[in-house]
């Protein structure tokens, strides 16, 4: 429930400080005087929409802050948790604030999140509701919200059938696609064919350009090659025209070893001669072997260059790389293997369809079965709280019918009323007026808060959804507000002293200009102050003694309407 509620700066509200009870909260004051804006400043806390317009004129910047007893809520501590905020307490603090510039901090227990997971918070702590919120009560989602809420067993149920539909859903999609691939698979087929033997002809190894590449440039080159390995030989082991080195080496290795014999300064030079002169030998060798196998032939330089054009062709159409030709016919052998299972795949598809469509009809049949079963105890509670807020002869029938099956399941939900005897039910949006239809809501608000479901908000906040009614209707409304606040935190804004009679606590406000500047305080009322202030409700005028007994009667009479309820209530709040 909401414990403290704290404004800065919001519009008219300056700084005011709300400290709420249990039970019935209610806020009254003259028209305009901002209690609206206080359900809006409420409302930012929730993760409603907040811009700079609703920052309070001269100031930079507004802040609003709530206080939340959540002890019990273990949704929402699950919600916390996963969020990653801290969540030792049972107190909930939200701090919002926005600036003229558009800054918008969030906080909650200190922990910056983002205005959705805010949303996602307010969700479990506050159900708001007005006059724009009844024609909500028309829409679909809204009443199959309502009927699968009201049974504990039919949501898992929903759960489980929307996997099961899901993964219908998936296979239908699969094997949508795959006929159409199937569709157009022929000529496909015969280019991925002619691809695969093109490639496959070609008989392609990695490093294989490589190597050809090297061969051509031998090849290429031959005259040269062959030109200076002769020129090389001949000067390694000489001719009649030019020496060897040979022989001029091994010439300067005899002629120190004779001088040696004479002065040793030089005798260690003439094993370094002697190894030279292996090594040339060694160098001699390995030029007349490769001058010995030397087989330029132009035929072979033809055929690698063909070899090769047909690599670089390959290349410029599958791949820069042999390596990505390759991958690209791997690929092709892949697709022509699809391509030619389609008709097994379509088969295995199309029988796991049947199976997954089977599965979820029958988990769709079994949610219809729990919203029938659902429905007629939950029209006949909203039945009992219609009755009892001044239409006696009403009836309300949820009818479920089948649909086109959906994520929601295969049923049409229509709600079916009718006010008046003798008259047959039909459909809701067609007849119910708007009296009614605020009547009705309410009653759905009463069965939703005396529900022990754990899913239940702790405080509803009832924003002027007395207007235009009065007398005895206005006499039930204000009971079956109170009954609400047996069960759940009521705040209530309200212009009729009926309710405003009712309240656990009464809370006045009022709107002052003062050097002409305009704010809006917040008083909580004590017993007299109340009296006073149901007195003026009621009469509309200064109070009177007349008009002081009234109000302290209808006070009087309120308070035992509420032990009545409460005594009614005692043996617990049983699901309805």
């Amino acid at each position: 429930m909401l414990k403290t509620l704290t404004v800065w700066n919001f519009a008219l509200l300056e700084h005011v400080e709300i400290n709420f009870s249990e039970g019935m909260n209610i806020l009254t004051g003259e028209t305009g005087a901002g209690k609206s804006i206080l359900i809006d400043a409420l409302g930012a806390v929730l993760g409603h929409r907040l811009t700079g317009d609703a920052i309070r004129t001269g100031c930079d910047w507004l802040r609003v802050e709530a206080i939340f007893d959540i002890e019990g809520e273990m949704a929402l501590h699950d919600v916390l948790q996963e969020q990653a905020i801290e969540d030792e307490s049972n107190d909930l603090i939200i701090t919002r604030q926005i600036t003229k510039k558009g800054k918008n901090a969030i906080l909650v227990n200190g922990c910056h999140v983002t205005l959705s997971v805010l949303k996602s918070i307010g969700e479990f702590l506050v159900d708001i509701h007005g006059q724009h919120e009844n024609l909500a009560l028309l829409r679909a989602e809204n009443q199959f919200a309502l009927l699968d809420n009201f049974n504990d067993e039919i949501n898992p149920a929903k759960k489980e059938y929307q996997k099961i539909y899901e993964e219908a859903s998936d296979i239908s999609k699969k094997l949508t696609k795959l006929k159409e691939k199937s569709s157009d698979s022929s000529e496909r087929l015969d280019m991925l064919h002619w691809q695969e033997q093109e490639i496959e002809n070609a008989h392609l190894e990695v490093g294989e350009d490589e190597t050809l590449e090297a061969e051509i440039k031998k090849l290429s080159n031959a005259e040269r090659i062959t030109e200076n390995l002769g020129r090389a030989y001949d000067l390694m082991e000489g001719n009649d025209e030019v020496p060897g080195a040979l022989d001029a080496v091994s010439e300067i290795k005899q002629r120190l070893e004779v001088i040696s014999k004479y002065d040793d300064a030089l005798e260690s030079t003439i094993p370094m001669l002697e190894d030279a002169l292996c090594q040339l030998k060694e160098a001699s060798y390995n030029i007349r072997d490769y001058q010995d196998g030397m087989d330029f032939d132009a035929e072979r330089l033809d055929e690698l260059q063909n070899r090769m054009d047909t690599i670089d062709r390959l290349c410029r159409k599958y791949g820069p790389t042999i390596e990505k030709v390759l991958e690209r016919y791997n690929q092709i052998t892949t697709e022509l293997d699809e391509i030619e299972n389609y008709d097994e795949d379509i088969s295995k598809l199309t029988k796991a369809l049947s199976e997954a469509q089977k599965k979820a009809n029958d988990a769709a049949d079994k949610l219809t079965t729990l919203r029938k079963k659902a429905s007629k105890a939950l029209a006949d509670a909203i039945t009992e709280q219609v009755v009892a807020l001044g239409m006696p002869d009403a009836k309300m029938e949820f009818s479920i019918n089948e649909a086109p099956m959906t994520s929601n399941g295969k049923d049409a939900l229509t709600i079916l009323f009718t006010a008046n005897a003798g008259e047959a039910e039909k459909p809701l949006a067609k007849i119910a007026s708007g009296g009614e239809l605020s009547r009705i809501a309410l009653a759905i608000k009463t069965v939703e808060a005396m529900s022990n479901d754990a899913s239940s908000v702790g405080s509803m906040v009832f924003d002027e959804i007395d207007t235009g009614i009065g007398g005895k209707t206005a006499q039930m409304v204000a009971e079956r507000i109170a009954l609400v606040a047996q069960y759940r935190q009521v705040l209530c804004i309200t212009h009729l002293p009926q309710i405003a009679s009712m309240a656990d606590a009464h809370f006045y406000i009022a709107k002052t200009t003062e050097n002409g500047k305009t704010t809006t305080a917040i008083e909580k009322l004590e017993k007299d102050d109340r009296i006073r202030e149901i007195a003026r409700m009621a009469s509309g005028a200064d109070a009177t003694k007349a008009s002081l007994l009234n109000a302290s009667e209808m006070i009087e009479n309120a308070d035992a309407k509420k032990k009545a309820l409460k005594a009614k209530n005692k043996r617990g709040k049983k699901h309805v």
